[in-house]
């Protein structure tokens, strides 16, 4: 647990936050960084430690990042996709271009006094919003091939998850031709419980299961801890990652 005395009094913040290597794989590629301003988790590709490498420094590039400096809170999209394109330098200097990473999470910003998520994507990797009035809303939008499969029509949102190249990313840093972001911007609500998670949770359990989990703990770490038991119980067939964050005392709510 950590509470973020950067924000107040406007906004608490309490985090769970954990990473396990799962079942199948013999390296943890996964990185996070859950501390305030930032709480992202990059999932690294490319095998034989590679992309282990490139998520440790898409991390590091966000820890080094002055705009992104514990208790700052004046990052902008621009500020972040100019950290994520340092991020993708670092890793294709270090690799060869031969390995990638997804990144996705948010940045606690505040606009006039007003705390906001500034949440932001690249590749599979997601982010989720639990309201306090109970609604579950997945913020990010996947970059891969199976999400535009989905969208045109071609397979069930059902199928997705037992498709052969569900694991394969339109986007990511450190490899290919995109590490663009996407990016929304919402207020912070008091209540407000936010995930952010890298697939390997995302392909082992669905939507609803994510959801009774996160409604049926109170902490945060609790939450973290029993989504990855969760994960690793159902296959844990890759790394799995969470971070989950309670945002209270919100002075605009």
């Amino acid at each position: 647990m950590t509470h973020s005395p950067g924000v107040e009094p406007k906004l608490r913040l309490t985090v769970g936050s954990g990473t396990d290597r799962g079942l199948r794989r013999e390296l943890n590629e996964d990185s996070f960084l859950a501390r305030d301003p930032v709480f992202m988790v990059a999932d690294g590709m490319g095998g034989h430690e590679a992309g282990e490498v490139a998520s440790q420094l898409c991390v590091q590039a966000l820890g080094d990042a002055p705009i992104l400096a514990p208790g700052t809170h004046r990052a902008t999209a621009q500020d972040i996709q100019h950290v994520i394109e340092e991020a993708d330098w670092r890793i294709r200097e270090a690799t060869g271009a031969r390995a990638g990473t997804t990144l996705s999470g948010a940045v606690v910003i505040l606009i006039t006094a007003v705390p906001y998520w500034l949440v932001a994507n690249v590749g599979d990797s997601r982010t989720y919003r639990l309201s306090k009035a109970g609604r579950f809303v997945q913020i990010s939008v996947d970059h891969s091939e199976v999400r535009e499969l989905v969208d045109a029509g071609e397979i069930t949102p059902e199928e997705a998850l037992f498709h052969p190249r569900r694991h394969v990313v339109t986007r990511a840093l450190g490899t290919g031709e995109d590490a663009e972001a996407d990016f929304w911007l919402l207020p912070v609500e008091a209540g407000d419980r936010l995930l952010v998670c890298s697939d390997g949770l995302t392909s082992e359990l669905r939507d609803e299961e994510i959801l009774g989990i996160l409604t049926s703990r109170t902490h945060p770490q609790d939450a973290a801890d029993a989504l990855i038991g969760a994960a690793i119980d159902a296959g844990g067939r890759d790394n799995i990652t969470v971070i989950v964050v309670d945002a209270r005392d919100v002075a605009a709510n």
